[in-house]
């Protein structure tokens, strides 16, 4: 065999060059790794030693008392208390479903409070205790303390709670606290106020609780608290103590919110009272209205279902987003348009024949009595509410000069009161139409303007505010509900000044017409002269029927057969002492047929307890007509006052 010759150094110097490669790869990589231990622990120090104090530092929220709301006689509407509330320290237990099924044996434990047991355990540190059971009972509470010992990591603790000891009373008003939802997260996002709920469960969803919700829930306090690696909390370092939310005072009388939402019974509709003088919201009715406690702690599925479809919608925020035809309740706001224009100076008068018409037009625009009124001047149009007198002038102002007359009186706009979600009603004009419908706007529309009909859309509030502001001889005040905010600490008050929104210059004379018409409106031979009877004081006022459905022209209302969510929206607006006004109310019932005989008495009653300090007498509730009665032949008794068909 032949030998095979192999070359040693040839193999020698390869290899010493493999090697010699390996160690520079070895040496590299020790390069990088030492070059990054100098870049973790020299050049990056500080931010790791902050990552690592963190992990053993916990702030832990310290969630401050939501400040009171009360009434102008310190009657509470909205206060805090403490509720037993069982909770679980998700590190202190070995086996959570197991617990929480014994738990379940003892005290009653529902799917919905295991949902949100879940839902507040992510969002939570595994040291902080997380409620399983809420709002336990003293009987629940002590049979639990006996059987402690079995559950270690659970225990009884107490928390506020919001409650609102008034129940349904003035709850469109106040408003309501809720669970923050995603939609809230972003908003406090949004306003940088999201490190102040940290640990807060609630916020202000409605009413004077949203709208107020940084003055109520206060700020935030914080403990720093050690913890082992296990995620155990060892010792408090530090701690900062929360600040309680300011305490808010309403002008809101609560007898006389009661006195209000008594005297609509079963009706519904909205009334909204203002002190013409500073503004102030004296009285704010939704009817019907809703008990605000069924939403603190998330509201149940059955209460929901009845108050989201019932056909009475009183979830609706009627005073300022329900929005009607203001009827003849308008009327005294175009009588000052056309005094104030010089189309209607005295001695001015009209024979009402009972119709109007427009030149080479053979329509007739109806009065609502038929044959007329006879001979009518201004005071006496706004007395016995004649149309046939509305309806010319209405056409000889022209709706442009109509609309922005009588914006100043806050129709078509905001009033600026403080809740959310008010909307402007609507305050047609030929613009606005050719915007709409993409139609030009006919002389007939501008007629039935002039009695506050057609287009012409306003809310509850806004007509309490032109009330006001006629009562306040064209000065108008932005109302508010909140007149004072108090410091929880210091128990300092911050008064809340009025707002001047708009100031009619009016010619003394002109609104002197104006209001002898609206006082005769409660005298013997006015369309409310049984609210005026007997008062003790002098009322200035106007009734007004708004139609829900239109009538054909050949056709007769009969409020015996009609619907009777279909009869006629009665309204009525007044202030009272005629010749020093302090309170100005404007009140809607829906489908109550007539302001005079409706409404009116309601403000009468709520009139005689501010002024006089008259507790009405308990009567039966009125009850609108049931729907079984919609083709009863039942006799009514004809009311003198006026119906626009």
């Amino acid at each position: 065999m032949r030998a095979e010759l192999r070359n040693y150094q040839h193999e020698q110097y390869y290899f010493k060059l493999r090697l010699g490669f390996a160690g520079l790869v070895v040496l590299c990589l020790f390069g990088l790794l030492a070059f990054r231990f100098f870049y973790l622990q020299i050049k990056q120090y500080d931010h790791y030693q902050t990552l690592a104090e963190n992990n053993r530092i916990s702030l832990v929220p310290i969630v401050p008392n939501r400040g009171l709301i009360l009434d102008r006689n310190g009657v509470v509407l909205a206060h805090n208390f403490f509720v037993y509330t069982l909770e679980i320290t998700p590190s202190k237990v070995e086996n959570l479903e197991a617990t929480i099924a014994e738990i379940s044996q003892l005290v009653e434990v529902s799917s919905l409070d295991r949902k949100r047991f879940k839902k507040f355990r992510e969002q939570s540190h595994s040291f902080e205790s997380v409620p399983i059971r809420t709002h336990l009972n003293e009987v629940e509470a002590a049979k639990f303390a006996v059987n402690h010992y079995r559950f270690p990591g659970v225990e009884i603790k107490s928390r506020l709670f919001r409650h609102y000891p008034m129940g349904k009373l003035g709850s469109h008003m106040v408003g309501y606290i809720g669970r923050i939802n995603d939609k809230d997260l972003v908003n406090l996002e949004k306003n940088g106020d999201l490190s102040n709920y940290k640990g807060s469960d609630h916020i202000g969803k409605s009413g004077i609780e949203q709208y107020y919700e940084r003055h109520l829930h206060g700020t935030t306090g914080f403990q720093q608290v050690e913890i082992d690696a296990d995620g155990h909390a060892v010792r408090v370092l530090s701690s900062t103590a929360p600040v309680p939310g300011n305490n808010l005072i309403l002008a809101a009388d609560s007898k006389l919110q009661q006195i209000a939402e008594t005297a609509f019974g079963d009706y519904r509709g909205a009334l909204v009272a203002i002190n013409p003088k500073t503004g102030e919201v004296l009285s704010y009715v939704s009817q019907p209205t809703f008990d605000p406690n069924l939403f603190v702690d998330g509201i149940d599925v059955e209460n929901w279902k009845l108050l989201n479809e019932s056909l009475d919608k009183p979830l609706i925020n009627r005073p300022l987003r329900g929005i009607y035809p203001p009827g003849s309740t308008f009327k005294p706001f175009t009588a000052l348009a056309g005094l104030e224009a010089g189309k209607r100076a005295p001695p001015f008068a009209i024979h009402d024949a009972g119709y109007f018409t427009l030149p080479n037009n053979r329509h007739r625009y109806r009065d609502w009595k038929p044959g007329g009124h006879g001979i009518v001047d201004m005071q006496r149009a706004i007395t016995i509410s004649c149309d046939t007198f509305f309806y010319g002038l209405a056409m000889e102002l022209g709706i442009e000069k109509l609309t922005s007359f009588v914006r100043h009186f806050g129709f078509g706009k905001k009033t600026g009161l403080d809740i959310q979600g008010e909307i402007e009603g609507l305050l047609p004009t030929p613009e606005w139409k050719m915007r709409r419908f993409k139609q030009k706007w006919y002389p007939g529309e501008t007629v039935i303007v002039g009695i506050g009909q057609g287009y012409t859309l306003v809310t509850p509030l806004q007509l309490a505010h032109a009330t006001a502001t006629l009562a306040n001889n064209g000065v108008a005040i932005q109302p508010r509900l909140v007149t004072q905010i108090q410091n929880a600490l210091t128990g300092e008050k911050e008064t809340v000044a009025p707002v001047v929104k708009d100031k009619i210059e009016l010619n003394p004379v002109n609104v002197d017409i104006v209001k002898r018409g609206m006082i005769d409106v409660t005298l013997p031979g006015g369309t409310a002269a049984s609210v005026g009877a007997n008062a003790g004081y002098s009322i200035a006022a106007k009734t007004g029927t708004a139609q829900v459905i239109g009538i054909k022209q050949n056709e007769k209302y009969n409020e015996n057969t009609i619907n009777p969510r279909h009869l006629d929206h009665a309204l009525f607006i007044a202030y009272a002492p005629a010749e020093d006004p302090t309170i100005a109310i404007a009140i809607i019932v829906e489908n109550g047929k007539h302001g005079g005989s409706t409404a009116g008495p309601i403000a009468r009653k709520m009139m005689d307890y501010y002024l006089l300090g008259k507790t009405p007498v308990p009567e039966a509730p009125k009850v609108a007509l049931p729907d079984a009665a919609i083709n009863a032949n039942v006799p009514v008794k004809p009311e003198a006052e006026e119906h626009h068909d």
